[in-house]
């Protein structure tokens, strides 16, 4: 039978803690990552796959059954807490992790079956140094955050901004200049553009805390990142005092037309 030690979850997991030089807390639980409430209302806390805390990251390795439907798993007949059935909740949770876990400052990367060397059923074939390539790849993309933040801060003290400490711990980088202030997201290059756009919008929706028209936001993303978050209409973005930044691949900062 089957253990989650010798899982294809614990495989990918072993293999990112080579790739990260850290090993991840497996089943790690944090407070603010619930489920939906229970008999007596009690509400259980969600775990995730794996988190590396020097690198403020988590991974999900989510198989098949996170993405269609699975009667085994899914268990159609018997309703959760949720008030329905398990493969739904399962999404339900599954989006709920994809919005808390980036909107509390950590990483989120999800890897599937397809990213690494699998048979059509899901089932990893485990190539070791080919999925370790792989994931290399995968983790060094998301990387690119750091990147992006760095070339921005370069172009914002060329520009006469002095970043200082954000007054909300989960800001990417705050900086003043004169009697501006500007609070700032910072997105790397990632496979879902779309989905990390909306976030990163939200993100400075709940920053947010101030009327003053000294306070500027910025969202700065990499170039392919640019379409996914042009999708809010300047209108929107200019009432919410929202400038968009592009970092070019060359590392070069340009602000976006409003």
């Amino acid at each position: 039978m089957s253990t989650r030690d010798d899982s294809d979850e614990a495989y990918v997991v072993g293999l990112c803690n080579q790739v990260l030089g850290e090993d991840g807390r497996t089943q790690h639980k944090f407070d603010w990552l619930l489920g939906d409430p229970g008999t007596g209302g009690r509400q259980a806390k969600l775990p995730v796959d794996a988190y590396w805390e020097g690198h403020q990251l988590v991974v999900e390795y989510r198989e098949l059954q996170h993405d269609q439907p699975v009667p085994h798993f899914d268990k159609p007949d018997r309703l959760t807490v949720s008030g329905v059935h398990r493969g739904e909740q399962r999404a339900l949770y599954d989006a709920r992790r994809d919005t808390e876990i980036p909107a509390h400052g950590l990483q989120l990367v999800v890897i599937r079956p397809s990213d690494l060397d699998a048979d059509g059923r899901g089932r990893l074939r485990r190539s070791r140094e080919a999925d370790l390539a792989a994931l290399r790849k995968i983790l060094a993309r998301e990387s690119d955050e750091d990147r992006v933040t760095d070339a921005f801060r370069t172009w914002l003290l060329a520009e006469g901004w002095t970043p200082v400490t954000p007054t909300d711990r989960w800001t990417d980088l705050e900086a003043v200049r004169g009697s501006e202030r500007l609070i700032c997201e910072a997105k790397g290059r990632t496979s879902e553009k779309g989905i990390d756009a909306d976030i990163a919008y939200g993100q400075l929706l709940r920053r947010m805390t101030s009327e003053s028209e000294h306070i500027r936001y910025a969202l700065v993303v990499p170039s392919s990142s640019v379409k996914a978050v042009e999708r809010v209409v300047p209108q929107i973005r200019r009432r919410l005092r929202i400038d968009l930044y592009e970092v070019t691949d060359d590392n070069q900062v340009r602000q976006l037309s409003t």
